[in-house]
């Protein structure tokens, strides 16, 4: 239990964090699904010319 104390301002800022990377993970994730690119442009479908890079270096 002493640890905790101790250690509970850590322990807290590492939750925050934690649940900011999952929430910026979870955005991408929907953002993917509803057909958007990932790069911020959402509904592009590819069609950007961030996209359009990508794709030709994949290529």
């Amino acid at each position: 239990m002493e640890w905790l104390i101790n250690n509970a301002a850590t322990i807290c800022v590492s939750i925050v964090l934690a649940v900011i990377i999952v929430a910026i993970i979870v955005s991408k994730v929907k953002e993917r699904k509803k057909g958007g690119c990932g790069c911020g442009c959402p509904g592009c479908s590819g069609g950007c010319p961030h996209c359009s890079l990508e794709n030709k270096k994949e290529e």
